[in-house]
Protein backbone atom coordinates (compact mmCIF):
# COMPACT_ATOMS: atom_id res chain seq x y z
CA UNK A 1 0.00 0.00 0.00
CA UNK A 2 1.37 3.40 -0.96
CA UNK A 3 1.52 6.51 1.20
CA UNK A 4 -1.87 8.16 1.87
CA UNK A 5 -2.22 11.93 2.12
CA UNK A 6 -4.62 14.79 1.55
CA UNK A 7 -4.40 17.16 -1.41
CA UNK A 8 -6.35 20.01 -2.99
CA UNK A 9 -6.92 19.37 -6.71
CA UNK A 10 -6.00 22.36 -8.87
CA UNK A 11 -6.65 21.70 -12.55
CA UNK A 12 -7.20 19.16 -15.30
CA UNK A 13 -4.22 17.29 -16.73
CA UNK A 14 -3.75 14.79 -19.54
CA UNK A 15 -4.57 11.06 -19.55
CA UNK A 16 -7.69 11.49 -17.45
CA UNK A 17 -5.84 12.84 -14.43
CA UNK A 18 -5.85 16.07 -12.45
CA UNK A 19 -3.00 18.02 -10.84
CA UNK A 20 -2.30 18.77 -7.22
CA UNK A 21 0.85 19.51 -5.21
CA UNK A 22 2.36 17.80 -2.19
CA UNK A 23 5.23 19.67 -0.52
CA UNK A 24 5.80 21.56 -3.76
CA UNK A 25 5.93 18.43 -5.88
CA UNK A 26 3.45 17.82 -8.72
CA UNK A 27 1.14 14.86 -8.27
CA UNK A 28 -1.13 13.53 -11.03
CA UNK A 29 -4.29 12.12 -9.50
CA UNK A 30 -6.77 9.66 -11.02
CA UNK A 31 -10.53 9.98 -10.32
CA UNK A 32 -10.23 13.58 -9.14
CA UNK A 33 -11.77 16.89 -10.26
CA UNK A 34 -10.49 20.47 -9.97
CA UNK A 35 -11.39 22.24 -6.73
CA UNK A 36 -11.84 19.05 -4.75
CA UNK A 37 -10.21 18.26 -1.45
CA UNK A 38 -9.39 14.56 -1.48
CA UNK A 39 -7.34 11.89 0.18
CA UNK A 40 -5.19 9.93 -2.21
CA UNK A 41 -2.91 6.93 -2.16
CA UNK A 42 0.39 7.43 -3.99
CA UNK A 43 1.50 4.82 -6.47
CA UNK A 44 4.59 2.79 -5.64
CA UNK A 45 7.38 3.72 -5.77
CA UNK A 46 7.13 7.33 -4.61
CA UNK A 47 10.72 8.24 -3.83
CA UNK A 48 11.44 11.84 -2.84
CA UNK A 49 13.73 12.24 -5.86
CA UNK A 50 10.95 11.59 -8.38
CA UNK A 51 10.15 14.54 -10.67
CA UNK A 52 6.44 13.97 -10.04
CA UNK A 53 4.19 11.49 -8.33
CA UNK A 54 0.99 9.74 -9.37
CA UNK A 55 -1.86 8.60 -7.21
CA UNK A 56 -5.54 7.77 -6.93
CA UNK A 57 -8.43 9.12 -4.89
CA UNK A 58 -9.45 7.06 -1.87
CA UNK A 59 -11.81 9.56 -0.22
CA UNK A 60 -13.55 12.73 -1.36
CA UNK A 61 -13.74 15.32 1.41
CA UNK A 62 -15.04 18.25 -0.65
CA UNK A 63 -16.65 17.19 -3.94
CA UNK A 64 -16.91 19.00 -7.27
CA UNK A 65 -20.45 19.61 -8.57
CA UNK A 66 -19.42 17.53 -11.58
CA UNK A 67 -18.78 14.41 -9.47
CA UNK A 68 -21.20 11.48 -9.79
CA UNK A 69 -21.32 7.88 -8.66
CA UNK A 70 -19.58 5.76 -11.33
CA UNK A 71 -22.11 4.26 -13.74
CA UNK A 72 -19.71 1.33 -14.17
CA UNK A 73 -18.19 0.57 -10.77
CA UNK A 74 -15.55 -1.83 -12.12
CA UNK A 75 -13.98 1.09 -14.01
CA UNK A 76 -13.86 3.28 -10.91
CA UNK A 77 -11.13 3.60 -8.26
CA UNK A 78 -9.29 0.54 -7.03
CA UNK A 79 -10.33 1.25 -3.45
CA UNK A 80 -13.97 0.94 -4.46
CA UNK A 81 -13.50 -2.40 -6.18
CA UNK A 82 -12.71 -0.94 -9.61
CA UNK A 83 -9.49 -0.68 -11.53
CA UNK A 84 -10.33 -1.98 -15.01
CA UNK A 85 -9.50 0.41 -17.84
CA UNK A 86 -11.53 2.00 -20.58
CA UNK A 87 -13.57 4.56 -18.62
CA UNK A 88 -11.27 6.89 -16.69
CA UNK A 89 -13.90 9.69 -16.47
CA UNK A 90 -16.62 7.41 -15.12
CA UNK A 91 -16.74 9.55 -11.95
CA UNK A 92 -17.58 12.71 -13.93
CA UNK A 93 -21.06 13.82 -15.04
CA UNK A 94 -21.64 14.10 -18.79
CA UNK A 95 -21.67 17.93 -18.67
CA UNK A 96 -18.49 17.75 -16.61
CA UNK A 97 -16.82 15.51 -19.20
CA UNK A 98 -17.55 18.11 -21.89
CA UNK A 99 -16.02 20.85 -19.72
CA UNK A 100 -12.97 18.66 -19.01
CA UNK A 101 -12.31 17.92 -22.68
CA UNK A 102 -12.84 21.51 -23.79
CA UNK A 103 -10.40 22.72 -21.16
CA UNK A 104 -7.73 20.18 -22.18
CA UNK A 105 -7.98 21.11 -25.87
CA UNK A 106 -7.81 24.85 -25.17
CA UNK A 107 -4.93 24.45 -22.72
CA UNK A 108 -2.83 22.28 -25.04
CA UNK A 109 -3.47 24.53 -28.03
CA UNK A 110 -2.31 27.52 -26.00
CA UNK A 111 0.69 25.84 -24.39
CA UNK A 112 2.03 23.91 -27.40
CA UNK A 113 0.21 25.39 -30.41
CA UNK A 114 0.65 29.00 -29.27
CA UNK A 115 -2.94 29.90 -30.23
CA UNK A 116 -5.90 30.90 -28.09
CA UNK A 117 -8.96 28.76 -28.74
CA UNK A 118 -12.37 28.43 -27.13
CA UNK A 119 -13.59 25.15 -28.53
CA UNK A 120 -16.85 23.62 -27.42
CA UNK A 121 -17.12 19.84 -27.54
CA UNK A 122 -20.22 18.42 -29.25
CA UNK A 123 -21.91 15.38 -27.74
CA UNK A 124 -23.11 12.62 -30.07
CA UNK A 125 -26.85 11.94 -30.59
CA UNK A 126 -28.47 9.75 -27.91
CA UNK A 127 -25.38 9.69 -25.67
CA UNK A 128 -27.12 11.79 -23.03
CA UNK A 129 -30.17 9.51 -23.05
CA UNK A 130 -27.90 6.48 -22.75
CA UNK A 131 -25.94 8.03 -19.89
CA UNK A 132 -22.68 7.98 -21.87
CA UNK A 133 -22.86 4.19 -22.20
CA UNK A 134 -23.55 1.75 -25.08
CA UNK A 135 -21.55 3.48 -27.79
CA UNK A 136 -18.73 1.05 -28.69
CA UNK A 137 -19.22 -1.04 -31.83
CA UNK A 138 -16.02 -2.93 -31.06
CA UNK A 139 -14.84 -4.41 -27.76
CA UNK A 140 -11.62 -6.23 -26.89
CA UNK A 141 -10.82 -8.38 -23.86
CA UNK A 142 -8.56 -11.21 -22.80
CA UNK A 143 -9.45 -14.67 -21.52
CA UNK A 144 -8.65 -15.14 -17.84
CA UNK A 145 -7.20 -18.27 -16.26
CA UNK A 146 -10.63 -19.90 -16.42
CA UNK A 147 -11.12 -19.05 -20.10
CA UNK A 148 -13.69 -16.30 -19.40
CA UNK A 149 -13.68 -12.75 -20.88
CA UNK A 150 -11.83 -10.38 -18.58
CA UNK A 151 -9.96 -7.11 -18.24
CA UNK A 152 -6.80 -6.53 -16.25
CA UNK A 153 -7.04 -4.63 -12.97
CA UNK A 154 -4.68 -1.66 -13.06
CA UNK A 155 -1.38 -2.07 -11.29
CA UNK A 156 -1.80 -5.83 -10.88
CA UNK A 157 -1.69 -9.05 -12.87
CA UNK A 158 -5.21 -9.88 -11.70
CA UNK A 159 -7.87 -10.30 -14.35
CA UNK A 160 -11.42 -9.25 -13.55
CA UNK A 161 -13.98 -11.62 -15.07
CA UNK A 162 -16.75 -9.79 -16.93
CA UNK A 163 -20.30 -10.79 -17.77
CA UNK A 164 -21.16 -7.62 -19.71
CA UNK A 165 -19.58 -4.45 -21.10
CA UNK A 166 -21.53 -1.25 -20.33
CA UNK A 167 -19.77 0.76 -23.06
CA UNK A 168 -20.77 -1.70 -25.79
CA UNK A 169 -23.75 -1.04 -28.06
CA UNK A 170 -26.92 -3.04 -27.69
CA UNK A 171 -25.97 -4.82 -30.92
CA UNK A 172 -22.60 -5.92 -29.55
CA UNK A 173 -24.19 -7.14 -26.33
CA UNK A 174 -26.83 -9.07 -28.26
CA UNK A 175 -24.16 -10.78 -30.39
CA UNK A 176 -22.20 -11.60 -27.23
CA UNK A 177 -25.31 -13.15 -25.70
CA UNK A 178 -26.34 -15.12 -28.77
CA UNK A 179 -22.83 -16.51 -29.36
CA UNK A 180 -22.43 -17.38 -25.63
CA UNK A 181 -19.37 -15.16 -25.46
CA UNK A 182 -19.70 -14.56 -21.72
CA UNK A 183 -19.80 -18.31 -21.08
CA UNK A 184 -16.10 -18.50 -21.95
CA UNK A 185 -14.40 -21.70 -22.97
CA UNK A 186 -11.47 -19.77 -24.44
CA UNK A 187 -7.80 -20.59 -24.04
CA UNK A 188 -6.42 -18.61 -21.08
CA UNK A 189 -4.63 -15.52 -22.33
CA UNK A 190 -6.44 -15.50 -25.69
CA UNK A 191 -7.20 -12.09 -27.21
CA UNK A 192 -10.96 -11.67 -27.71
CA UNK A 193 -12.77 -9.23 -30.01
CA UNK A 194 -16.36 -8.54 -31.03
CA UNK A 195 -17.18 -6.12 -33.85
CA UNK A 196 -20.75 -5.27 -34.82
CA UNK A 197 -21.41 -2.41 -37.25
CA UNK A 198 -24.60 -0.50 -36.69
CA UNK A 199 -25.74 -1.75 -40.10
CA UNK A 200 -26.57 -4.96 -38.22
CA UNK A 201 -29.68 -3.23 -36.86
CA UNK A 202 -33.08 -3.04 -38.49
CA UNK A 203 -33.93 0.32 -40.00
CA UNK A 204 -37.34 0.57 -38.33
CA UNK A 205 -36.88 -0.30 -34.70
CA UNK A 206 -33.12 -0.53 -34.15
CA UNK A 207 -33.35 -4.00 -32.66
CA UNK A 208 -30.86 -6.58 -33.84
CA UNK A 209 -32.27 -9.92 -34.97
CA UNK A 210 -31.44 -12.95 -32.90
CA UNK A 211 -28.75 -14.99 -34.57
CA UNK A 212 -31.03 -18.00 -34.34
CA UNK A 213 -33.55 -16.27 -36.60
CA UNK A 214 -30.83 -15.32 -39.02
CA UNK A 215 -29.43 -18.81 -39.25
CA UNK A 216 -32.93 -20.17 -39.82
CA UNK A 217 -33.06 -18.09 -43.00
CA UNK A 218 -35.68 -15.57 -41.90
CA UNK A 219 -36.06 -12.21 -43.64
CA UNK A 220 -37.46 -8.97 -42.28
CA UNK A 221 -38.07 -5.40 -43.29
CA UNK A 222 -39.37 -6.09 -46.76
CA UNK A 223 -37.02 -8.73 -48.04
CA UNK A 224 -33.76 -7.43 -46.60
CA UNK A 225 -31.42 -10.38 -47.29
CA UNK A 226 -30.42 -12.59 -44.42
CA UNK A 227 -26.72 -11.87 -45.08
CA UNK A 228 -27.22 -8.29 -43.90
CA UNK A 229 -27.87 -9.63 -40.41
CA UNK A 230 -24.71 -11.68 -40.24
CA UNK A 231 -22.78 -8.43 -40.21
CA UNK A 232 -20.77 -9.11 -37.07
CA UNK A 233 -17.55 -10.83 -36.04
CA UNK A 234 -16.35 -12.70 -32.97
CA UNK A 235 -12.59 -13.28 -33.07
CA UNK A 236 -10.14 -15.18 -30.89
CA UNK A 237 -6.43 -14.48 -31.33
CA UNK A 238 -7.19 -12.94 -34.71
CA UNK A 239 -9.16 -15.94 -35.97
CA UNK A 240 -12.85 -15.66 -36.81
CA UNK A 241 -15.05 -18.02 -34.79
CA UNK A 242 -18.48 -16.53 -35.63
CA UNK A 243 -19.89 -14.08 -38.14
CA UNK A 244 -18.05 -12.60 -41.12
CA UNK A 245 -14.47 -11.39 -41.47
CA UNK A 246 -15.36 -8.70 -44.01
CA UNK A 247 -17.89 -6.36 -42.39
CA UNK A 248 -20.19 -3.86 -44.01
CA UNK A 249 -20.20 -0.29 -42.71
CA UNK A 250 -22.42 2.55 -43.88
CA UNK A 251 -22.05 6.31 -43.57
CA UNK A 252 -25.02 8.59 -44.13
CA UNK A 253 -24.46 12.32 -44.71
CA UNK A 254 -27.24 14.55 -46.03
CA UNK A 255 -29.17 11.44 -47.14
CA UNK A 256 -26.22 10.22 -49.22
CA UNK A 257 -25.11 6.75 -48.17
CA UNK A 258 -21.61 5.38 -48.73
CA UNK A 259 -20.97 1.65 -48.27
CA UNK A 260 -17.67 0.26 -47.05
CA UNK A 261 -16.14 -3.15 -46.50
CA UNK A 262 -13.67 -3.34 -43.61
CA UNK A 263 -11.78 -6.18 -41.96
CA UNK A 264 -13.21 -7.30 -38.65
CA UNK A 265 -9.78 -6.86 -37.06
CA UNK A 266 -9.07 -3.55 -38.79
CA UNK A 267 -9.50 0.04 -37.66
CA UNK A 268 -12.85 1.78 -37.87
CA UNK A 269 -14.19 4.63 -35.76
CA UNK A 270 -15.55 2.85 -32.72
CA UNK A 271 -18.41 5.14 -31.65
CA UNK A 272 -21.63 4.19 -33.42
CA UNK A 273 -22.18 7.80 -34.61
CA UNK A 274 -18.57 8.86 -35.18
CA UNK A 275 -18.23 7.95 -38.88
CA UNK A 276 -21.32 9.99 -39.77
CA UNK A 277 -20.31 13.03 -37.70
CA UNK A 278 -16.69 13.11 -38.84
CA UNK A 279 -17.43 12.54 -42.54
CA UNK A 280 -20.09 15.24 -42.46
CA UNK A 281 -17.70 17.73 -40.87
CA UNK A 282 -14.81 16.97 -43.23
CA UNK A 283 -17.02 16.99 -46.31
CA UNK A 284 -18.61 20.33 -45.49
CA UNK A 285 -15.22 21.86 -44.64
CA UNK A 286 -13.86 20.66 -47.99
CA UNK A 287 -16.87 22.06 -49.84
CA UNK A 288 -16.37 25.42 -48.14
CA UNK A 289 -12.70 25.45 -49.12
CA UNK A 290 -13.48 24.64 -52.77
CA UNK A 291 -16.04 27.44 -52.86
CA UNK A 292 -18.12 26.01 -55.67
CA UNK A 293 -15.30 24.71 -57.84
CA UNK A 294 -16.33 21.75 -60.01
CA UNK A 295 -12.86 20.16 -59.99
CA UNK A 296 -10.27 19.44 -57.34
CA UNK A 297 -7.09 17.61 -56.42
CA UNK A 298 -7.28 16.16 -52.91
CA UNK A 299 -4.89 14.29 -50.63
CA UNK A 300 -6.29 11.94 -47.99
CA UNK A 301 -3.48 10.97 -45.62
CA UNK A 302 -3.65 8.11 -43.09
CA UNK A 303 -6.71 7.13 -45.08
CA UNK A 304 -7.54 3.71 -43.62
CA UNK A 305 -10.24 1.83 -45.51
CA UNK A 306 -11.36 5.06 -47.19
CA UNK A 307 -13.72 6.60 -44.61
CA UNK A 308 -13.08 10.09 -46.02
CA UNK A 309 -11.75 9.02 -49.43
CA UNK A 310 -15.09 7.84 -50.82
CA UNK A 311 -17.12 10.96 -49.98
CA UNK A 312 -14.29 13.28 -51.05
CA UNK A 313 -13.82 11.43 -54.34
CA UNK A 314 -17.49 11.83 -55.22
CA UNK A 315 -17.74 15.46 -54.09
CA UNK A 316 -16.83 16.99 -57.47
CA UNK A 317 -16.89 13.75 -59.43
CA UNK A 318 -15.91 13.02 -62.16
CA UNK A 319 -13.44 15.90 -62.01
CA UNK A 320 -11.79 14.98 -58.71
CA UNK A 321 -8.34 13.43 -58.65
CA UNK A 322 -7.03 12.07 -55.37
CA UNK A 323 -4.00 10.64 -53.64
CA UNK A 324 -4.69 8.51 -50.57
CA UNK A 325 -1.93 7.06 -48.38
CA UNK A 326 -2.22 4.46 -45.64
CA UNK A 327 0.42 2.29 -43.99
CA UNK A 328 -1.76 -0.77 -43.30
CA UNK A 329 -1.93 -2.96 -46.40
CA UNK A 330 -5.25 -4.69 -45.54
CA UNK A 331 -6.92 -1.29 -45.11
CA UNK A 332 -5.69 -0.12 -48.52
CA UNK A 333 -6.91 -3.33 -50.14
CA UNK A 334 -10.34 -2.61 -48.67
CA UNK A 335 -10.17 1.05 -49.73
CA UNK A 336 -9.44 0.02 -53.32
CA UNK A 337 -12.33 -2.46 -53.20
CA UNK A 338 -14.63 0.24 -51.82
CA UNK A 339 -13.62 2.65 -54.56
CA UNK A 340 -14.16 0.04 -57.29
CA UNK A 341 -17.65 -0.64 -55.96
CA UNK A 342 -18.50 2.97 -56.84
CA UNK A 343 -16.64 2.86 -60.17
CA UNK A 344 -14.22 5.50 -58.89
CA UNK A 345 -10.96 5.31 -60.84
CA UNK A 346 -9.36 8.71 -60.21
CA UNK A 347 -7.91 7.83 -56.79
CA UNK A 348 -4.29 6.74 -56.48
CA UNK A 349 -4.56 4.65 -53.28
CA UNK A 350 -1.04 3.94 -52.02
CA UNK A 351 0.40 1.75 -49.30
CA UNK A 352 3.30 3.11 -47.30
CA UNK A 353 4.67 5.53 -44.76
CA UNK A 354 2.98 8.89 -45.33
CA UNK A 355 6.15 10.95 -45.05
CA UNK A 356 8.04 8.69 -47.43
CA UNK A 357 5.28 8.57 -50.06
CA UNK A 358 4.91 12.35 -49.99
CA UNK A 359 8.55 12.58 -51.02
CA UNK A 360 7.67 11.15 -54.44
CA UNK A 361 4.21 12.32 -55.52
CA UNK A 362 3.29 12.12 -59.24
CA UNK A 363 3.27 15.51 -60.92
CA UNK A 364 -0.46 15.47 -61.68
CA UNK A 365 -1.16 15.06 -57.94
CA UNK A 366 1.61 17.26 -56.57
CA UNK A 367 -0.49 20.39 -56.02
CA UNK A 368 -3.59 19.54 -53.97
CA UNK A 369 -6.39 21.99 -53.38
CA UNK A 370 -7.24 20.26 -50.10
CA UNK A 371 -5.33 17.97 -47.78
CA UNK A 372 -7.22 15.83 -45.26
CA UNK A 373 -5.20 13.98 -42.66
CA UNK A 374 -6.30 11.71 -39.83
CA UNK A 375 -3.04 10.59 -38.19
CA UNK A 376 -2.65 8.17 -35.28
CA UNK A 377 -2.40 9.37 -31.70
CA UNK A 378 1.20 10.53 -32.10
CA UNK A 379 0.11 13.04 -34.76
CA UNK A 380 1.45 13.75 -38.24
CA UNK A 381 4.70 15.22 -36.88
CA UNK A 382 7.08 17.74 -38.37
CA UNK A 383 8.18 16.08 -41.64
CA UNK A 384 4.66 15.33 -42.83
CA UNK A 385 3.33 18.74 -41.77
CA UNK A 386 6.11 20.52 -43.62
CA UNK A 387 5.61 18.45 -46.76
CA UNK A 388 1.89 19.12 -46.67
CA UNK A 389 2.47 22.86 -46.30
CA UNK A 390 5.06 22.84 -49.10
CA UNK A 391 2.39 21.46 -51.45
CA UNK A 392 0.53 24.76 -50.97
CA UNK A 393 -3.09 23.54 -50.57
CA UNK A 394 -5.96 25.98 -50.12
CA UNK A 395 -6.95 24.22 -46.92
CA UNK A 396 -5.65 21.56 -44.56
CA UNK A 397 -8.33 19.61 -42.68
CA UNK A 398 -6.76 17.84 -39.70
CA UNK A 399 -8.68 15.15 -37.76
CA UNK A 400 -7.00 14.55 -34.40
CA UNK A 401 -7.63 12.01 -31.66
CA UNK A 402 -5.08 13.61 -29.33
CA UNK A 403 -5.11 17.35 -28.43
CA UNK A 404 -1.43 17.36 -27.52
CA UNK A 405 -0.33 16.02 -30.90
CA UNK A 406 -2.67 18.42 -32.70
CA UNK A 407 -1.23 21.34 -30.75
CA UNK A 408 2.37 20.41 -31.64
CA UNK A 409 1.46 20.02 -35.31
CA UNK A 410 -0.43 23.32 -35.20
CA UNK A 411 2.80 25.07 -34.21
CA UNK A 412 4.62 23.37 -37.11
CA UNK A 413 1.95 24.34 -39.64
CA UNK A 414 1.87 27.90 -38.31
CA UNK A 415 5.63 28.20 -38.82
CA UNK A 416 5.12 26.92 -42.39
CA UNK A 417 2.60 29.65 -43.16
CA UNK A 418 -0.75 28.07 -42.26
CA UNK A 419 -3.14 29.62 -39.73
CA UNK A 420 -5.76 27.81 -37.68
CA UNK A 421 -9.11 29.09 -39.00
CA UNK A 422 -11.55 26.76 -37.30
CA UNK A 423 -11.43 24.23 -34.48
CA UNK A 424 -14.27 21.90 -33.52
CA UNK A 425 -14.45 18.85 -31.29
CA UNK A 426 -16.69 15.82 -30.82
CA UNK A 427 -17.11 13.63 -27.76
CA UNK A 428 -16.93 10.28 -29.52
CA UNK A 429 -15.35 8.65 -26.46
CA UNK A 430 -17.79 9.19 -23.53
CA UNK A 431 -16.58 8.16 -20.09
CA UNK A 432 -12.95 8.46 -21.25
CA UNK A 433 -10.51 11.37 -21.45
CA UNK A 434 -10.20 10.95 -25.23
CA UNK A 435 -11.75 13.48 -27.60
CA UNK A 436 -11.75 14.01 -31.37
CA UNK A 437 -10.76 17.43 -32.72
CA UNK A 438 -11.13 18.77 -36.25
CA UNK A 439 -8.99 21.71 -37.29
CA UNK A 440 -9.02 23.68 -40.54
CA UNK A 441 -5.88 25.57 -41.57
CA UNK A 442 -5.49 28.02 -44.44
CA UNK A 443 -2.73 30.28 -45.71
Amino acid sequence: MGLETGVRIERYADQGRCVGHIDGRVVFVRFALPGELVRIVLDEPHERTDRFWTGEVTEVIEASPYRVEPAWKLAGPLGDGGGVGGADLVHVSLPGQIVWKSDIINEQMKRLGHVDTHVEVTRMPEDAQLGGLHWRTRIEMIADENGLPSMRRRGTHHRVTLSTMPLATASVLKVAEETHFWDGGFTPGAQLRIAVPEAAQTAENDEILSLGEVEAGSKVEGEIPTAEFKNYAVMVDGELIAGEFLLKEQVNVDDHIWNYRVNADGFWQVHREAPHALVSHVLHAAQDALNGSDSACIWDLYSGAGLFTLPLATMTSPRTSMLSIEGAKPAVINARRNLRSLNISRVDARIGDVGAVLGNVPSHLAHPDIVVLDPPRAGARKKVCERVAAANPKAIIYVACDPTSLARDTATLDAAGYTLRNLSAYDIYPMTHHVESLAVFTK
